[in-house]
């Protein structure tokens, strides 16, 4: 087998940092970027570079120039658009476009809303018609779920800007949308076949029938949060949406059947030309699948005789083709991942699988290189994207890599038999469904795993140590796989990190008070009691992600949780505080509503044999190092309410901590109102750290903030929320009494450390 040839390789890296510069970036740049290139090209032949060196070099200044340009031309034709113009002006405009994309239910703040692509084609505005093609988004009610993709529509509504760049609007329709042109007959089979494989396994269970399509055309509408957790936890998530091992799969499946048949010679090309097609109409034409339609091709090339040169040279054309098609993708991360995994199984995966083939059968030695080689390509950019490296991943991808393939291929038999015998598609769905239970089944033992995921810093240092650690890896691995004993021993290292919790590098800090643990949409607070103990301050949402917060830092022993109300993103996760763990007691607002997140926490108390009592008004209790003191509810407070947020808001419990000398208001979340009536009840309160009532919202009394004189701020919130918390103002607020402020949703776990007598933060992150 020849070598790699890395030429293009270096082309195709050209064309990445051409359209990264092209990202954010003003025309100015872009001409610098241009003269750069140029100079580049200069210095080169200056010092005498002739025969292939100069040809790169030369390569290299019109791939870069190409892709500076296009973005350009691109770029204008968004930002000078009339679109675009009519979107200035915030103005009513009657539009008619192509829809590009399925469309997608997001939650809105007053319900939800349905969001599509759209390529318009006309646009009348002001007085004035024109007819064009630029990109929009359309943002409708709930009538547009049922818009097919490649429908042509004509719709009203008001053009606003967009913060992205690939659209030249949002356009927010009004009533229900008016379609004058249905789809072209391959979208309408795309479709047929689509809804005959979620047809085909209607009948088995939910994560099941979910996973089918998923795997199948990328249609992962029904595959809920938690399984996309576990998937996310255990490195299988490329099974969950479109990537190029499907097209691989399915179009290496349509070559097995034409060779079968007697197609021969440059037919078996017409084939795999038709197979990327109809594989691209099923799963979509969106910029993902054409990216992994793409990278499934350079698989294919890979596989074939010379594969590792032919390999790399066409990875080195994809990236210049989609680069120059779509600048956008080069700040995409799944672009970025399928091209780093791409990379991986052409560059490391041959040497690892020959050095592994000396000692064991090829087959295995191939499925083990592979998903190790793609895995261990992608790791320093999952952990800057999730702050986590995988552990389980490579063992995973190994476990399930038998079934992957027969469960694609039996998805698409009983997507296309169903078209014509609905009995048939069932027996091939269920095989499917058998295939997918397996990989179901890996994902969640896998995600249960102690050290599934080690946590690893965000900031340059870490992630430079780990890239650094990956290339080390990378360059010693083939001689180190030749040796069965090297490999066995890295094979034992492997499986008891999966078994033993290794500890974060960093993490818990030294001298640790209070801890804010990054939860998503809710709050759980750490207040440290002694080694190994704490008492807990809400639960957050979600039982694994507090768990695995109060297993980083090391504590086995809460002898009191205080709940300060009982809506879900304050308690749902309880059963995580509890699991493994000596609880002492819980205690919770008096305020029973809603009833929902009362039966939650009531049912994990009795599990534990624990009875929920009411946090008591105004005592002053020691728990180790922890002294804290119930400011609100009052003596007396409601039991029962109306079941509207705000009341539950602002039944919060409110506590007065200290911690070894550190003074630590913590709110819930208390509105406006609780918050007033605690500056007249304590108008002289003063504390070193403020948790941020209701994540930060922008209902707050700001005056009784800035005059706790808190030096920190924390703020517990989810990333990309729909509730727009935490509001800007309430930052601006904070930030200019002097607070140091501090998110979850960008700092990860977020801990106050007392060392030497003065207060500083450190986050996991």
């Amino acid at each position: 087998m020849g070598g790699a040839d890395l030429r293009l390789l270096v082309l195709g890296g050209t064309a990445w940092l051409a359209a990264l510069l092209t990202r954010g970036v003003p025309d100015r740049l872009l001409l610098g970027g241009l003269v750069l290139l140029a100079l580049t090209l200069l210095v080169v032949a200056a010092r005498g570079a002739r025969g292939p060196m100069l040809a790169t070099a030369t390569a290299a200044l019109l791939v870069g120039s190409a892709v500076l340009g296009g973005a350009w031309l691109r770029q204008e034709q968004v930002e000078v658009s009339p679109v675009a113009a009519l979107a200035a002006e915030r103005a009513t405009a009657s539009v008619l476009a192509s829809v590009v994309s399925d469309p997608r239910t997001v939650a809105g703040r007053f319900g939800d809303r349905v969001m599509l692509r759209l390529r318009v084609h006309e646009v009348t505005g002001r007085g004035r018609t024109h007819r064009l093609g630029a990109p929009a988004v359309l943002l409708g009610d709930p009538s547009w779920s049922d818009v097919q993709l490649g429908s042509r529509v004509r719709v009203v509504g008001r053009l606003v800007p967009t913060d992205g760049r690939d659209a030249a609007g949002l356009l927010l329709a009004r009533g229900d949308p008016e379609v004058v042109l249905r789809p072209d007959v391959w979208w309408r089979g795309a479709e047929a076949v689509r809804a005959s494989l979620r047809d085909s396994v209607a009948h088995r269970p939910p994560a099941q029938r979910a996973l089918v399509p998923a795997l199948v055309d990328g249609d992962d509408g029904g595959v809920s949060e938690e399984l996309a957790d576990d998937f996310r936890t255990t490195g299988l998530t490329h099974l969950l949406a479109v990537s190029g091992t499907n097209l691989t799969l399915l179009v290496g499946f349509l070559l097995v059947i034409a060779r079968w048949t007697g197609v021969r010679g440059r037919w078996l090309g017409v084939v795999a030309v038709l197979g990327i097609v109809g594989f691209v109409l099923l799963a979509r034409t969106e910029p993902s699948v054409l990216r992994a339609a793409v990278m499934g091709s350079v698989g294919l090339v890979g596989m074939g005789v010379n594969g590792r040169r032919r390999g790399t040279r066409s990875l080195g054309f994809a990236l210049i083709g989609l680069l120059l098609v779509d600048p956008g993708l080069a700040t995409s991360i799944g672009f970025a991942l399928s091209v780093l995994a791409t990379g991986g199984i052409l560059l490391l995966a041959p040497g690892w699988r020959d050095a592994l083939a000396r000692w064991l059968p090829r087959w295995l030695a191939e499925a083990i290189a592979v998903p190790a080689a793609a895995q261990l390509a992608c790791t320093p950019l999952v952990a800057a994207i999730s702050g986590q490296v995988s552990v389980v991943a490579v063992v995973a991808n190994l476990l399930v890599s038998p079934v992957v393939g027969p469960a694609t291929v039996l998805g698409l038999v009983a997507g296309l038999l169903g078209l014509v015998w609905g009995a048939a598609a069932r027996v091939a769905g269920t095989g499917a469904s058998w295939c997918v239970g397996w990989i179901v089944e890996v994902a969640e033992r896998g995600a249960q795993l102690p050290g599934a995921a080690v946590d690893w810093g965000t900031d340059p240092r870490s992630l430079v140590l780990l890239t650094l650690a990956s290339l080390l890896v990378a360059a010693a691995a083939p001689f180190a796989l030749r040796h069965p004993g090297l490999g066995a021993l890295g094979c034992l290292l492997l499986l008891l990190g999966l078994v033993v919790r290794p500890p974060t590098p960093g993490w818990p800090p030294e001298n640790w008070v209070v801890v804010a643990c990054d939860v998503g949409q809710g709050d759980a607070l750490v207040l440290r009691a002694a080694p190994g103990s704490a008492v807990v301050v809400d639960a957050g949402p979600d039982p694994g992600a507090v768990d695995a917060c109060l297993d980083r830092l090391g504590v086995h022993a809460v002898p009191l949780v205080v709940l300060t109300h009982f809506h879900a993103d304050h308690v749902d996760g309880l059963a995580g505080v509890l699991d493994g763990r000596v609880v002492g007691a819980i205690e919770a607002t008096s305020l029973e509503e809603p009833p929902g997140g009362v039966r939650v926490v009531d049912g994990v108390a009795r599990t534990e044999r624990l009875t929920r009592v009411v946090s008591p008004y105004g005592l002053t209790r020691t728990v180790g190092d922890v002294a804290l003191q119930v400011l609100w509810p009052l003596a007396g407070a409601p039991t029962s309410g109306p079941s509207d947020g705000s009341t539950a808001n602002d039944a919060s419990v409110v506590l007065l901590v200290e911690v070894r000398g550190v003074r630590l208001l913590l709110t819930g979340d208390l509105e406006p109102d609780g918050q007033a009536a605690l500056a007249r009840t304590l108008p002289d309160l003063r504390v070193d750290v403020l948790k941020v009532p209701h994540h930060g919202s922008r209902h707050q009394d700001l005056d009784f903030l800035a005059g706790l004189g808190a030096s920190i701020a924390l703020v517990s919130v989810g990333a990309d929320n729909d509730y727009g918390h935490p509001a800007a103002e309430t930052l601006t607020g904070l930030a200019a009494t002097g607070a140091l402020v501090r998110r979850t949703d960008l700092d990860g776990d977020v801990a106050v450390v007392s060392r030497q007598g003065r207060l500083v933060v450190v986050s996991s992150r």
